[in-house]
């Protein structure tokens, strides 16, 4: 984030990938990125906008994001194209509120996930 506001450039999170979304005004309406660590869709952030970049001297698509990461249910996934592929039904809810296992230490949550406890 700080190379990012060294160059005039808003200071939120990038994921830099090679295609520009078809869909990115659908994306721009409440759409986010999933995070799938271990295996397991562990939080998302929301996207913000789009940018035009460069990677390896090929053009390239920078997804902005919001800098607040959102804890998601979580939910065992191979890694994917989840700002492309993960329908709106098929995505974990928030965890928020009383009894949703926010408040749980995350190793806790990954040892009731790999389990099948969760």
């Amino acid at each position: 984030m700080e190379r990012r506001k060294s160059k005039g450039q808003s200071p939120n999170h990038v994921h830099v990938t090679r295609m520009t979304p078809k869909r990115k005004d659908e994306l721009l309406d409440g759409g986010s990125l999933y995070w799938v660590i271990k295996g397991i869709i562990q939080c998302r952030n929301k996207i913000v906008g789009f940018e035009e970049t460069t990677k390896n001297g090929h053009r390239a698509c920078a997804i902005v994001m919001d800098p607040n990461l959102i804890p998601v249910v979580p939910t065992p996934r191979r890694a994917f194209q989840g700002w492309r592929y993960l329908q709106a039904g098929d995505a974990p809810d928030d965890l928020t509120g009383p009894g949703s296992g926010e408040e749980l230490p995350p190793a806790l949550r990954m040892k009731l996930v790999n389990l099948g406890a969760w």
